[in-house]
């Protein structure tokens, strides 16, 4: 079951988590808003809140070490240049 909690609720100094919905992820990355809808990035369907803020960006990447996901922050910016390869 997954728990709200506070908006803008820091996990390093360059990225935010903004919410856990029904149907995204909300992060703020470099102070640009992202949203994650799980139809596009379905490793977050059925994280939990301390999988999500449990997130690194290493240089030009986001890394969730307990979901074992990486994500060059371009496929936030330009998704249509990152084709989805995920079988999920």
């Amino acid at each position: 079951m997954r728990k709200s909690f506070a908006r803008g609720e820091s996990t390093s100094a360059e990225v935010e988590i903004l919410a856990l919905t029904p149907n995204a992820l909300w992060i703020m990355v470099r102070g640009v808003e992202c949203m994650l809808d799980y139809r596009r990035f379905p490793w977050f369907r059925r994280a939990t809140i301390d999988d999500v803020r449990r997130v690194e960006l290493r240089f030009e990447h986001l890394h969730w070490p307990t979901l074992d996901v990486d994500l060059d922050v371009s496929s936030l910016k330009e998704p249509e240049r990152f084709p989805l390869l995920s079988k999920h």
